[in-house]
């Protein structure tokens, strides 16, 4: 936890409208994204925003589909923290930290419709494609959320998946000859810390454990499709409409890195 004399001195400079890194109050950190990275997948991201690291991976696998939506494919999201990436991070299966972040990156690409998933279906009721995607956190320094969701959207848009055809409900995989998935609204994700009455975009680490409440709000062609609040602070209504433009402004800087991929928005 943040110490209260590291605490005060976020909340002094704050209030002159100063950050402890030198940005202004809606400047992201410096921010990379690299494509292709890992030769066995499908499609693979990975994103620093300032020290920030997160690496996601996509795999496409044939499976079955969910007997209440048997004509649809199946988006699978999962999150691991890696123990090298922070002191407070242990190995061992998820936990809520983990789980939650999967939950927002799954929600946020399902409220965007990123994924026609009505067209990974091969045979309804027996044989789908499976979107498994994974994200790895390498490195935490704040704002995991945005990292992840921006590292998501750039696998997901540089992915191939192989060819299959069907005949007499046999599926047969061409794994040489690859295509681009049926990609609709790639979503990205802005986070915004209230620390005392101040609001801020990407907080890092520090800020994060200094802040009352954060709310992620991810962004889909200029409109707000999810949201996820987490701490134990409220925005005030009027904070909520200036978080909401500060992510929608914002969200057209994020989107400017997915524009150049392959396939992107």
């Amino acid at each position: 936890m943040i110490s209260k004399v590291k605490k005060a001195q976020i909340l002094s400079l704050l209030n002159s409208g100063r950050r402890v890194d030198g940005r202004t109050l809606d400047q992201y950190r410096n921010i990379k994204v690299e494509t292709n990275l890992i030769g066995r997948a499908d499609g693979s991201a990975r994103v620093s925003i300032g020290d920030t690291l997160v690496l996601a991976g996509i795999k496409y696998e044939i499976g079955p589909p969910f007997p209440d939506t048997p004509d649809l494919g199946v988006l699978t999201v999962n999150a691991e923290f890696l123990p090298l990436a922070s002191p407070t991070f242990e190995s061992g299966p998820p936990d809520e930290n983990a789980i939650e972040l999967a939950r927002v990156i799954d929600r946020s690409l399902r409220k965007a419709e990123a994924v026609d998933l009505s067209k990974l279906c091969l045979v309804p009721g027996k044989s789908v494609w499976i979107a498994w995607i994974d994200i790895y956190v390498l490195n935490h320094d704040g704002n995991l959320i945005d990292a992840s969701a921006l590292a998501t959207s750039a696998a997901l848009l540089s992915s191939r998946i192989p060819q299959a055809d069907v005949e007499e409900e046999r599926v047969k995989v061409n794994y040489e000859d690859k295509v681009p998935p049926p990609l609709s609204k790639m979503p990205v994700t802005v986070t915004i810390a209230k620390i005392g009455d101040t609001l801020v975009v990407d907080p890092v680490l520090d800020e994060e454990e200094a802040a009352d409440a954060k709310l992620s709000l991810s962004v889909v062609e200029g409109k707000l499709c999810a949201a996820q609040k987490s701490g134990e602070g409220v925005f005030e209504v009027e904070e909520l409409q200036k978080a909401a433009s500060m992510a929608l402004s914002k969200g057209e800087e994020l989107y400017s890195y997915l524009k150049t991929l392959a396939g992107g928005t």
